[in-house]
Order: C-alpha cells, then sequence, then structure tokens
C-alpha cells in the first residue's frame, strides 16, 4: 500500500510538472507572436483593394519591410499600431476593405484626391478613436454611414466631391467634438436636419452642391462659435432665419443659386462685424443694398449679382479697403437719376479691387472719370446693359490689368478712345449696342492676348484697321452692323486662331472676298452678308473644313458655286441668296448630312435641283427667284426637267426636230407662266393653314407684362390709330423689343392684327420690320389682349427727324443729304420687294414718314402693316379689273398707293396722290 501511495504521488507530481512545462512553453511561444498582427492583415487587405497604382505606391508595402516603414502610414512608437492612414493625391484607384475597422488605434485616414469608389465601409464605425477623416475628391458612392457617430471623437469629417446619395444622417448630431462637416458637391437629398444645431464645436459647415430642399432650420443659429455656413447651389426655398444673423464669428456666409427670398436686414454689417465673403447670387431677394455693409471692415468678396435688388448703391463701400470683389449685376440697382454713378468715386480707396460688375440693371447717367483711378489690380470690369451714356474717359487705359472689359448695350457715343490700346492684357472685350462713331482705332492692334472681340451694332466707319491682324488669339470677331467701309483686310484671314465667329454683316464693305479666307481652318461661323461685295466664291473657302454656317446673302457675288466646297460637310446653315450666282447647283449639297437650312433663293441658277439630303426638306431650302430651275420635290412647285433625246436619235431630219423642238418651248413657256402662281397658291393654303410653320413665336401675357414694366408709360414710344407701342426688355435673353399693343375696343383693330401678321410672316427683308413674337391671350383681368413684337429701332421714325418736336429734351437732329437718299433707297427696296419679289405681291397702303423706322446706322425700315393687301389679283387676266383696285386707305393728308392696276396690261402704274 506505501508501495502504491508513493506511485501514485509521483505519478501525479509527474503530471503536474509536466502540465507546468507545457503551460509556460505555450506562454513563450506566445510571446514571438507580435500583438499587431492584425493590423499588417488589414493593411495588406487593403493593399489587395488596389486597382490602380500608376506611381507604385503600393510597391513598398512588402514583407521586407515592417509595415509601420510602409509608404503613407505612421505608427505609434509604444504599442507600434497604425495611427495615421495617409495616401493623399497619389492617383491611386480602388475600394476600401472592411478589415480597416480593424485599425483600432487609427486617429487620421487621409485619402484624398485619389479614384477611390464602392461605399464607405460601415465598419469605420468601430474606430473609436478616429479624429478626422477625409475620403474628399473620390467617387465614393451610397449613404452616409449612420454608425459614424461610434466614433465620438472625430473632429473633421470631410466627404465632399464624392458621389454620396441619401439623406444627411440625423446621428451626426451626437458627434459633440465635430469641427468641420463638410458634405459638399454630392447627390444628397432632403432636408437640412434642424439636429445639426447640437453640433456646439462646429465652426465650419459646408452643404452646397446637392439636391437639399426646404427651409433653412432656424436651429443652425444655436451654433455657438459657427465661422463658415456654405450651403449654396441646392433646392432651398424661404427665407434667411434670423438667428442666422447673429453670428459675430461667421465669416463667410454662402447661400448662392438657391430659391430663397426677403430683403436683407438693414443691420446686416453691425450684426456680422466679422464677415468677410458674402455670397446671395441667383436668388430672388428684394429691396435695397443695406448701407451697414461698411461696418464689416474687413469685407473681401461681395457677390449680390442675380436678384430683385432696387435702389441706389451705398455711397461708404469705399471704405472698405481690403474689398476685391464687388459684383451688382442683373438687379433692377439704379434711381434713374444722373447721378447713379457717384458710389464709384469712393470706389479708388479699395486698392485691392480686382472684379467690379454692375452690369443689367438700370443704372443712368455719365461715366465718371473716377473709373480710370480704379485700382490697377482691376482685372474684370462690366457695366453693359444699363443706361449709360457720354463718352467713354481716355483714362480707361489706366486700368492696365483689365483681361475683361464689357461695356454693351448702353448708350455710348462719341470715338472710341484711342487709350484703350493700353490695355495689352485684354482678353475679352465687348461694345456692342450702342452709339460709338468714327474709326475703328489701330491701337486695338496692340491687344495681343484677345481673344474675343465685339463692335456690333455701333455706328462705326471707315475701314477695319489691318491691325487687328495681329491678335493672334482672337476666337470671336464680330464688327457687324456698322458703316464700316473699304475692303476686308486679307490680315483677318491670317487669324488662323478664329474658331467661334468672323462676323463682318450688314455694312458697306467692297471688293472680293480674299483668296487667304481658306486659311480659318477652325472657325466655327463666317457672315460676310449685306454687304457690297463682288467678285466669285473662292474656291479656297474649301477649306474652312470646320465651317457650320455660311451667310453671303445680300451681296453681288457672280460666278458658280465652286466644286471645292464639297470638302465642307460640316455645315448646318447656308445662305448665298440675293447675289448674281448662277450654273447648276451642286449636287454634291446632298451629301451634307449635317445641313438643315439652305437658301439659294434670287440668283441665276439653272438646271435640275436635287432630290436628296437637304432637299427633300421644302421648309429646309429656298430656290424662289431662280427662274430656270427645274425638277426637285414636288413641294417646290418647279416645273420638270426636260429629258434629252438618246444619242441613236440624233440624226433625224431638221423636218422632224424643228417641229418638236417649237412645240416643247411654247410648252415650257406655258409652264413658267403658270407654274409659279399655282406654288404660289398652294404655299399661301399651305401657310394659311399650317400654324406651326410660322417664323415668329407665340409669347404670354406675362411675359411682355414684365417685359414692358406693365405697360408703363416711362416705356410707351409711340401711339398708333389701332394700339400703342412700348419698349421692352426680355431678361432671359436681353432682348430689348418694341412691343405694340392693339387697343380691341377700337373697330378694326382685330382686323389689323390679322392683317399685320398675315403680311410679315411670310416676308423678310433688310428694309422690313422683322416682327420676333406675337400674343393672342387674355389679361389677368379676363379681358380680350392681342400683341406684336417687333425688332428695337433706337433712332425712332423719319417723322420724328423730319419734323422734330419743340419741346425734346434733346437737342434736335437733323439728317444730311447722304442719310437722306440712303434712307429713300431704302424704302425703295423694301417697296420693289413688297411688290415684285414676296410670293404674293403686297400693297402696304399707308407708306408715310411715322411709319419708317431707323435702326441703330439709320437704316430705313417699313413698318405698320396694318391695313396692307395681298394683290394677288394683278397678276389675272385683264377683264378682273374690280379685283384689281384697292379702295382708297391710310392716312389723311397722304396715300401711298390709291390704285394697282395689272402690271402686264399697258399703261398700268402705281399712282400717288396727295389730299
Amino acid at each position: 500500500m506505501e508501495l502504491l501511495s508513493v506511485s501514485s504521488r509521483l505519478f501525479w507530481s509527474f503530471l503536474l510538472h509536466a502540465t507546468l512545462f507545457w503551460c509556460l512553453s505555450q506562454r513563450s511561444r506566445s510571446a514571438t507572436v507580435p500583438a499587431n498582427e492584425t493590423d499588417r492583415l488589414a493593411l495588406l487587405a487593403f493593399k489587395d483593394r488596389i486597382t490602380k497604382d500608376p506611381l507604385n505606391v503600393m510597391s513598398s508595402w512588402n514583407h521586407s519591410l515592417h509595415f509601420c516603414k510602409w509608404r503613407g502610414i505612421t505608427c505609434s512608437l509604444r504599442h507600434e499600431r497604425v495611427t495615421v492612414l495617409n495616401l493623399t493625391s497619389l492617383e491611386l484607384e480602388g475600394s476600401i476593405p472592411p478589415q480597416v475597422g480593424n485599425l483600432t488605434f487609427l486617429r487620421v485616414i487621409n485619402l484624398r484626391d485619389n479614384g477611390f469608389h464602392g461605399e464607405i465601409p460601415r465598419e469605420i464605425g468601430h474606430l473609436f478613436r478616429l479624429e478626422r477623416i477625409d475620403l474628399s475628391s473620390n467617387s465614393f458612392g451610397g449613404e452616409i454611414p449612420s454608425n459614424l457617430t461610434y466614433c465620438s471623437n472625430l473632429r473633421v469629417i470631410n466627404f465632399s466631391f464624392n458621389e454620396l446619395v441619401g439623406e444627411i444622417p440625423i446621428e451626426l448630431s451626437s458627434l459633440s467634438k465635430l469641427r468641420w462637416l463638410f458634405l459638399h458637391v454630392n447627390q444628397l437629398v432632403g432636408r437640412i436636419p434642424p439636429s445639426l444645431g447640437n453640433l456646439s464645436s462646429l465652426t465650419q459647415l459646408s452643404l452646397s452642391r446637392n439636391n437639399l430642399q426646404g427651409n433653412i432650420p432656424g436651429d443652425l443659429g444655436r451654433i455657438p462659435k459657427l465661422g463658415l455656413l456654405q450651403i449654396s447651389q441646392n433646392n432651398l426655398s424661404g427665407t434667411i432665419p434670423s438667428p442666422i444673423y447673429n453670428y459675430s464669428t461667421l465669416y463667410l456666409l454662402s447661400v448662392t443659386a438657391n430659391q430663397l427670398h426677403g430683403t436683407l436686414p438693414p443691420d446686416l454689417g453691425l450684426f456680422l462685424p466679422n464677415l468677410q465673403y458674402f455670397y446671395v447670387s441667383r436668388n430672388w431677394f428684394t429691396g435695397p443694398i443695406p448701407v451697414s455693409l461698411a461696418n464689416a471692415t474687413f469685407f473681401q468678396e461681395l457677390y449680390l449679382t442675380n436678384n430683385d435688388f432696387t435702389g441706389g448703391v451705398p455711397m461708404n463701400l469705399g471704405t472698405l479697403r481690403y474689398l476685391y470683389i464687388l459684383t451688382i449685376g442683373g438687379n433692377r440697382l439704379g434711381t434713374g437719376k444722373e447721378d447713379d454713378l457717384n458710389f464709384i468715386n469712393s470706389l479708388p480707396n479699395c486698392s485691392y479691387l480686382e472684379q467690379f460688375g454692375f452690369h443689367n440693371n438700370s443704372f443712368k447717367g455719365m461715366l465718371p472719370n473716377s473709373i480710370a483711378n480704379l485700382s490697377t489690380r482691376l482685372h474684370w470690369l462690366a457695366m453693359g446693359f444699363n443706361h449709360l451714356y457720354g463718352r467713354i474717359p481716355e483714362g480707361i487705359g489706366n486700368l492696365v490689368s483689365l483681361t475683361q472689359l464689357n461695356l454693351d448695350h448702353n448708350n455710348f457715343t462719341g470715338d472710341i478712345p484711342f487709350s484703350i490700346g493700353k490695355l495689352h492684357k485684354l482678353q475679352f472685350l465687348d461694345l456692342s449696342g450702342n452709339r460709338f462713331s468714327g474709326q475703328i482705332p489701330s491701337s486695338i492692334g496692340n491687344f495681343t492676348e484677345l481673344n474675343e472681340l465685339y463692335l456690333q451694332e455701333n455706328s462705326l466707319s471707315g475701314n477695319i484697321p489691318p491691325s487687328l491682324g495681329n491678335c493672334q488669339k482672337l476666337i470671336a470677331l464680330n464688327l457687324s452692323q456698322n458703316n464700316l467701309n473699304g475692303t476686308i483686310p486679307e490680315q483677318l484671314f491670317s487669324l488662323s486662331s478664329l474658331s467661334i465667329s468672323l462676323n463682318l454683316a450688314r455694312n458697306f464693305l467692297i471688293g472680293s472676298l480674299h483668296m487667304k479666307v481658306g486659311s480659318l481652318k477652325n472657325i466655327g461661323e463666317l457672315d460676310v452678308s449685306e454687304n457690297k461685295l463682288s467678285g466669285e466664291i473662292p474656291g479656297t473657302l474649301g477649306g474652312c473644313q470646320s465651317l457650320e454656317r455660311l451667310y453671303m446673302e445680300g451681296n453681288a457675288f457672280q460666278g458658280t458655286i465652286p466644286q471645292s466646297l464639297n470638302t465642307m460637310r460640316g455645315l448646318r446653315e447656308l445662305d448665298f441668296s440675293r447675289n448674281n450666282l448662277s450654273g447648276l447647283i451642286p449636287k454634291y449639297l446632298e451629301n451634307f448630312t449635317s445641313l438643315q437650312k439652305l437658301n439659294l433663293s434670287f440668283n441665276d441658277f439653272e438646271g435640275q435641283v436635287p432630290v436628296q439630303g437637304v432637299f427633300e426638306n421644302a421648309s429646309g431650302i429656298s430656290v424662289i427667284g431662280n427662274g430656270k430651275l427645274c425638277g426637285g420635290i414636288p413641294k417646290l412647285g418647279l416645273p420638270k426637267c426636260l429629258v434629252l433625246r438618246s444619242k441613236s436619235r440624233r440624226f433625224l431630219s431638221l423636218k422632224v426636230i424643228i417641229p418638236v423642238i417649237i412645240v416643247a418651248v411654247c410648252l415650257i413657256l406655258l409652264l413658267l407662266c403658270f407654274a409659279p402662281l399655282l406654288w404660289r397658291r398652294k404655299s399661301r393654303q399651305k401657310q394659311l393653314q399650317t400654324s406651326s410653320e410660322d417664323r415668329y413665336k407665340n409669347v404670354s401675357y406675362a411675359e411682355l407684362l414684365k417685359a414692358t414694366d406693365g405697360f408703363s408709360s416711362h416705356n410707351l414710344i409711340g401711339v398708333g390709330s389701332y394700339g400703342s407701342v412700348y419698349k421692352g426688355y426680355f431678361v432671359s435673353d436681353g432682348q430689348i423689343v418694341a412691343v405694340k399693343v392693339l387697343n380691341l375696343q377700337r373697330q378694326g383693330a382685330s382686323r389689323s392684327f390679322l392683317a399685320e401678321c398675315e403680311a410679315l410672316r411670310n416676308v423678310r427683308h433688310r428694309n422690313l420690320i422683322k416682327i420676333l413674337a406675337s400674343c393672342s391671350s387674355i389679361d389677368f383681368k379676363g379681358n380680350d389682349f392681342k400683341a406684336l413684337v417687333f425688332e428695337y429701332m433706337p433712332n425712332g421714325s423719319l417723322e420724328e427727324w423730319l419734323h422734330p418736336k419743340v419741346n425734346e429734351e434733346h437737342q434736335p437732329r437733323t439728317l444730311n443729304l447722304i442719310q437722306r437718299l440712303n434712307i429713300a433707297i431704302d424704302v425703295a427696296h423694301a417697296l420693289d420687294y413688297l411688290h415684285h419679289h414676296c410670293q404674293t405681291p403686297i400693297s402696304h397702303c399707308d407708306l408715310k414718314p411715322s411709319n419708317v423706322l431707323l435702326d441703330n446706322d439709320m437704316v430705313a425700315h417699313v413698318s405698320d402693316f396694318g391695313i396692307a393687301r395681298f394683290l394677288s389679283g394683278a397678276v389675272d387676266d385683264n377683264s378682273t379689273n374690280k379685283t384689281n383696285s384697292i379702295v382708297v386707305k391710310g392716312s389723311i393728308g397722304y396715300v401711298a398707293a390709291v390704285k394697282v392696276l395689272n402690271p402686264k396690261r399697258k399703261g398700268a402704274s402705281l399712282q400717288n396722290a396727295r389730299h
């Protein structure tokens, strides 16, 4: 028994020692395995998700180096655990694996400016030590993980410039230590959670460029230290809550491009004394600009554009010495008084000013000389679409840093100052839509950096300066609608940079189109229409293979259309009308698949009209006024082409050939006599039946009401027998128009409306008033309303020039002999077109000086077709004399047309009479 007891004790002792040895050995073995192995495995999982690494960043993530030495990795010294993952701007692409949640010591994740995609893994919510996460400028999608709330130490969240969707999680409001929350430029929807007002440590909040809607929550006003609030470019509505204006710490407030309304508080600058950046553009704010803005002495950028602000501009803005951007365009600012621009006198004190714009307003007056004393840092100056007049100060040349200058659509007069040539840095210059006269200064050739130059719609004269050829960076040049003469300098065609447009239309240019025109290989539009150019179309024009719109109508070009133009396959619109071109219509035009509009009318083309491509669409082509054409699609109403005899019959005896030829000629003559009449009748019937083919559009009563400022007497420019004419301005496209409102209580007004629509719907001539739109509706009181919208004629009627009123504000205007002769010629051209070149001849019946309107260039336009008559009976048989007479109508005292006789009848004429 004793032996057994000893053996038992030995066994248990051995077992105890063996167990103790095993435990010690296991402890020793575990001590050799690193405790941070999970970090290494997590990083390797991250590496496996990288699909593109052009800079070979991941090459350092290998087994030969400890992971704490891998690029972009920072570890703690004590535990050798990953604390920072920083891979910014390395052109990496891939996704984030869920294993990133195992990096439990991680404090910073920065993957900014790469190509990561996929969803943000929810496992990031396990990183309770995380303080900063920046995933901006990637392509992450999906929703924002709501469990980020477990990362209670977060100071910065930047998910901007991604493709995140869904709503802003309300759970984010529990992150009491969060200072920056950047979610801008995503696709987030829903409302701004009011609970964000609980973020007591927040200093910067940016939610711009999403699809958020609803009101701005007033709870945001509870964030005590907010310095930046950026919620622009969403669909927010309502007003800015008053608590927002109580942030004395706020230095940036941006609500641009929403649907907000209301007025700005008068004490805005007192409530927000540290405001430096204020953006409220593209909303519906009304009322005046607060004078108190000057109290925010550190103001740097002020954007108030495209709202509905009214009144004057505070005179104390010049005290903002750090101001470098001031834009107040696109409002209704201006009092209509001569001192509207006095606020400019204080702005020279703003020595840092770089951008200044007050365009698209109602400012009136002369440009003060102090404009020349603005900051020499100024590079953007815009004051177009106002009511400014007088001369441009010579001192404008002092603004030597200007890169963009807009003075368009005002009433500036006089010469373009020569000193403007000092602006060597100009890239954009727009002086269009004014009344500048004199020559284009040759100093414009100093603009070697110029990209776009617009001088159209003025009264400039003389030659086009060859020095423009020095502007080798020009992409657009528009000199149209002036009084320029002489030839087109060949230096213009050396501007191979021209890619948008070269527009020289509606001048008095002479000579031929230079052969170097083919050098404009990149140009998209070339317009030399309505000049006095002659000669043949240069074959080199085919070198302009990027051309989409080519307008050469209204000149004296002759010869045939060159075969070399067949390379211009990108053409969309081509107009050769009203020239002296001859020969066959090129068949290659059928292959221009992009061609939508082709006008060859009023030339001397002959032969068969093609039937494919653009020629299949009767509304897309015009070949009228070419009496030798035949064939084409039936809708054109042209005679059939004669089929040539086969060669086997060419030796028929003269006894057979001559009678056949005589009969054929007689048939053709008969066909040519009756075909135009039939075609005109068919065209007329189709135009009456299909209103959708009208060239003018319909506008609503509300649009006209807004355009004329409620048909105010301030905009009234004329009163006639059947209605009143108002000056109007369409904000949508900046177009100034004349709106003729019919007085439907007057008998015959409705008939006059229909007559004018019918007369103008199918006429197109430089010297006829152009109808732009019509309105047949009811007003806001339920009454019938009819109106016509015409192009605006700035120089009024001929009557006002011949018989000026004694009590006119301006000095009486006079016409010199040349102007009178030009006006007479213009009227004669208009009547010749109405009587001989319309599809159906038209008699005006009320031609008088008050119905002859003058545009900016003193070009005459015949207007008021309210009692006009179609003369279809004028080509009927002589026996129908009754239909060829017109009852005397028009104004008492003078009648332009008493009786129209059949023009084919011997002795017929158009008689004039005075009472």
